[in-house]
């Protein structure tokens, strides 16, 4: 495996900037998760480390060389895409294989090395199935045994779950969370779901307009955003902002998640809110607000606990859980460490 860094990578379209100066260290063994919005160049910038696109300016580096005018088969890594790209007429064993016998190994070695995937990936029962016959986690399981055995110095994933349904979702994710663990590999994985990109990732990097916004554990960029993009993308429902002065603060604006959010005893409370509606979720609920000059705001409570509908609350938060932002929209202070 290898360290991958990322000096001052700029790429450019028809005259458009999509990738900014991004420079990166991605560490020996990490796993690595792009998120933005669609558009932000996070598949972008996965295509530039791959060589699926040239750099227009700065160097990729892996593993201490200097990979920036190498072709994508000369470095040393393999891509999981969103579509599963099997052979239809080929076996999962033939899939697995094709590399393989494309680089001429011994069919012994060839052997091995499907069996050993087979095995990490719980595939063993359908090497001998075709695509078609299998679900759609089967087939995105294919796709990751086919990188595995090329033994590659990086993973990268370009949104791989994108084309399975809930259940499966969950389940293959968990799956590629386990492959990390045996593997210990360096892996790069590209989401726009958040919920992907907090329970994978060892750090996170949100990029939006092809810059970066935050580098981070997952516990960073929730509880320590660096500014408002950060703190409204991480999270769901997203992080409530709230104007200072409507509440008697100098801030710009001040965030509060809306798990913080509580209701307490009438005329205790820093602002009022009318109840608009409820979105019921079982275990919890999201309650939407109408807070006059504090604007919409979202509450998270017990699925036991909901107000009724029209309900005029009193609320208050806790203030070391609270956020504040700057005019320019950047983090200046959060009590909480």
């Amino acid at each position: 495996m290898a360290v991958i860094e990322l000096n001052g990578v700029g790429k450019t379209f028809a005259g458009t900037e999509v990738i900014r100066d991004v420079s990166l260290r991605i560490e020996d063994g990490e796993f690595c998760v792009f998120v933005g919005p669609s558009g932000c160049g996070k598949s972008t910038l996965l295509r530039l480390i791959a060589g699926l696109e040239d750099v227009t300016a700065g160097r990729i580096v892996i593993g201490g060389r200097d990979v920036t005018a190498l072709e994508p088969y000369a470095r040393g890594l393999s891509m999981v895409f969103q579509s599963y790209a099997l052979y239809p007429h080929m076996t999962v064993r033939d899939n697995i294989a094709f590399a393989l016998r494309t680089a001429r190994l011994p069919e012994k070695e060839v052997a091995a090395k499907v069996a050993e995937a087979a095995r990490m990936l719980q595939l063993d029962a359908y090497l001998d199935r075709k695509p078609a016959a299998l679900s759609g986690g089967q087939r995105q399981r294919v796709a990751i045994g086919r990188a595995i055995v090329r033994q590659p110095q990086a993973f990268l994933f370009d949104e791989p779950l994108s084309n399975l349904d809930a259940a499966l979702r969950s389940d293959t994710r968990h799956e590629i969370a386990r492959l990390h663990r045996q593997l210990a590999a360096t892996m790069i994985y590209v989401t726009h779901d958040q919920v992907e990109a907090m329970t994978l990732a060892d750090r996170i990097v949100v990029l939006q307009a092809g810059q970066i916004m935050q580098v981070g554990t997952p516990r960073d960029l929730y509880e320590r955003p660096a500014n408002l993009f950060v703190a409204q993308f991480i999270g769901s429902p997203r992080m409530n902002l709230i104007p200072g002065n409507a509440i008697g603060e100098e801030t710009a604006q001040i965030g509060v998640r809306p798990e913080h959010l509580r209701i307490v005893p009438s005329g205790t409370g820093r602002i009022k809110g009318r109840v608009e509606f409820a979105e019921y979720l079982g275990a919890d609920a999201n309650v939407i607000l109408d807070c006059g000059a504090a604007g919409r705001l979202s509450m998270r409570l017990s699925g036991q606990a909901l107000p009724g509908e029209k309900a005029v609350i009193d609320l208050d938060w806790n203030t070391d859980l609270t956020h504040r932002f700057d005019t320019a929209g950047l983090r200046i202070l959060s009590v909480k460490t």
